[in-house]
């Protein structure tokens, strides 16, 4: 198959060819969403070969189990979205039981230090602000989404948005603009305007 071709396919037919274990379509999907997986991986982690470890094992997995896909759960997008954020969350987990293993015993009149880990609510606050901004998300129409979720979550600059989905620059900024314009507005109604 000639590049360009393979270049136009969708998503799901690169699936369809890495079921057939055919390396191009592995390399390809790696190519179109390596910078969204290490930005998302990133995100979580706070820690860039952390992140990038779990960006192989992401494309990996994604390499042995392409046939567990399944189209009507969900894109190839969201699909790998939610690889990526399972053992980027994993790695958080396994991080914090290492951390706990080791901890030493506190002596008797030892004072308890500062704690560097942020308190318990201001953690849920924060999930709580990250579901409504989601769920803000949701609610955009798909091209709005689409931009903010490539600049936003995937590190994709206007012109690499613009010349990926093969639309005016001018066009990119729009729709962002109309798209965080709406956001803003959901998140004011739902009491997230400072946040904002």
């Amino acid at each position: 198959m000639a590049l360009q071709a393979r270049q136009d396919l969708s998503d799901e037919d690169l699936i369809s060819a890495i079921c057939s274990r055919a390396e191009w379509a592995i390399e390809l999907l790696y190519q179109r969403y390596h910078r969204f997986a290490y930005s998302l991986a990133y995100h979580v982690l706070h820690e860039s070969s952390a992140a990038e470890d779990v960006v192989q094992e992401t494309f990996l997995s994604i390499w042995h189990k392409a046939p567990s896909y399944q189209r009507q759960h969900g894109s190839v997008h969201r699909w790998l979205q939610a690889i990526v954020h399972h053992r980027a969350i994993d790695r958080v987990r396994a991080a914090a039981h290492r951390n706990y293993q080791w901890t030493p015993l506190q002596l008797e009149d030892e004072q308890d230090p500062p704690s560097q880990q942020p308190e318990l609510w201001e953690e849920t606050w924060h999930d709580e602000q990250r579901a409504l901004i989601r769920a803000a998300l949701e609610r955009l129409p798909t091209e709005q989404r689409q931009v903010i979720e490539m600049a936003y979550f995937g590190g994709y600059t206007h012109a690499e948005i613009a010349d990926r989905w093969q639309i005016p620059l001018g066009t990119v900024k729009g729709r962002m603009r109309l798209g965080l314009q709406k956001m803003k507005r959901i998140l004011q109604e739902q009491g997230l305007d400072a946040a904002w």
